[in-house]
């Protein structure tokens, strides 16, 4: 949302916007472009009747204040999909869609055809080396878009990858989450049918072959609709570093995991739909450095490294702790997940985090309980995560400041410390605590 303010203002509109919590980096972006709330909160004296529009965000509710200004000025409420598709209804418009991937796969995107100098607009939710913002809309005749399957709005529940109405889709995998919006999983998977089936005809629909469910939905007869998978792209990892092979080729990689292996091929698979051949792409592919918070090198020493990861869902945290595993097979890993989404901390999802940490020499498990009494859920147990995750030997902390002293206490000699969340482990100093592990590795 903070991007398409910035995207809009650069594009010459005048823009104005609240809400009752902002963060970094969106509360430093929105204060650089003057963009930022006098104060934070829901007032509904700045809704009037010389807006031309209102862009509905998912954290307001449908009771919110504002909103309900807006509805009783007449004023229009766009959704940010819908208003996304209304400035982009002219061009052709890619939507990479999964359970996992999409971030980094449209970051590998938007890099190859920023390198070879085409022409394109983007939205995406992270943050990309390289790129100023993560909202572009301009006369571009491409735009390429994260569409995920969550709803579009407090007062639209289509799924958002629905409203941008793509020409050319991509599924990455789907692994059930969101479970507060689809509690079930057929109900989940039934929203990746629906985007597979509203391709258009002439459109193109790409899957990942490798993911059961993918696959399925992927490869289910649509008439003239032109249907493409990929696979997990050939690849040697040598000293700590990922080569993409590609005949007698190597090809020097920044990013690494069999996971963002699959990214890569099924970028280069959507790209080939728009003419970008297979030279330009292994050339534009060797200077990605990966997207912001997709394992992350906070620091790293002679026989030890230091990754922050987004990973939260249980595909990501196996996905993520296979890649370090298999990166540096000759240390050992201790594997530090936060429970942190609705999800996560729900008792009955906890069995599908199952071996999930089976990669880690050290599954180590962090949640807090105020954070489950703040999204009003059952509470849960040290014993229920051990139960869900299939691991009697776990750690599991249930204090920040425990699970601090007990990373610090570690001998990180030939060991390395993968850190997934997406939240804050409530706030603790992760730089310094890299900087500690280091020190004494």
């Amino acid at each position: 949302m903070h991007s398409l303010a910035i995207a809009l203002k650069v594009g010459g509109h005048e823009i104005s916007g609240s809400d009752d919590e902002i963060y970094d980096p969106s509360r430093s972006n929105l204060k650089k472009h003057k963009l930022l709330p006098e104060s934070d909160g829901w007032i509904p004296d700045r809704i009037n009747k010389e807006l031309d529009a209102v862009i509905l965000g998912m954290h307001a509710r449908e009771d919110n204040p504002e909103l309900k200004s807006a509805k009783e000025l007449g004023i229009q409420i766009y959704s940010a999909p819908e208003f996304i598709y209304l400035q982009s209804e002219h061009k052709q418009r890619i939507v990479v869609g999964g359970s996992h991937g999409k971030s980094t796969i449209v970051s590998i995107i938007i890099h190859v055809l920023n390198f070879i100098g085409r022409e394109f607009d983007f939205a995406l939710g992270a943050h990309v080396p390289g790129f100023d913002n993560m909202v572009q809309l301009t006369d571009a005749p491409v735009i390429v878009i994260e569409g995920d399957e969550y709803f579009s709005s407090p007062i639209d529940p289509t799924p958002k990858f629905l409203n941008y109405h793509h020409h050319i889709g991509l599924i990455s995998g789907i692994s059930w989450d969101h479970i507060n919006v689809f509690p079930s999983e057929n109900e989940y998977v039934r929203q990746f049918d629906i985007f597979a089936d509203s391709t258009p005809k002439g459109g193109s629909l790409i899957y990942c072959e490798e993911d059961g469910m993918a696959s399925m939905i992927g490869s289910k007869e649509r008439s003239d609709v032109h249907t493409l998978s990929y696979k997990t792209h050939p690849f040697t990892i040598e000293d700590g570093e990922t080569f993409l092979l590609d005949g007698d080729e190597r090809i020097p990689i920044k990013i690494f995991g069999r996971h963002n292996l699959q990214n890569i091929s099924g970028a280069m698979k959507l790209l080939q739909r728009l003419s970008i051949t297979k030279d330009d792409f292994y050339q534009a592919i060797q200077s990605f450095k990966g997207t912001d918070v997709r394992l992350d090198l906070l620091g790293k020493s002679d026989n030890t490294s230091v990754y922050l990861d987004y990973a939260h869902a249980p595909s990501k945290v196996v996905a993520s702790t296979l890649a370090v595993k298999e990166q540096f097979p000759d240390r050992e890993l201790v594997a530090c997940l936060e429970l942190h989404t609705f999800s996560s901390l729900t008792k009955h999802f906890l069995t599908n985090y199952k071996d999930g940490l089976r990669f880690a020499n050290f599954p180590v498990v962090y949640f807090n309980p105020r954070t489950i009494e703040h999204k009003r859920l059952d509470p849960i147990t040290e014993e229920d995560v051990k139960a869900g995750f299939g691991s009697e030997n776990m750690m599991v902390f249930t204090d920040a400041t425990r699970l601090e002293a007990w990373l610090k206490d570690q001998k990180w000699k030939y060991k390395n410390l993968l850190l997934m969340s997406s939240g804050t482990f409530d706030n603790l100093d992760l730089n310094a605590l890299s900087n500690h592990v280091l020190e004494n590795a």
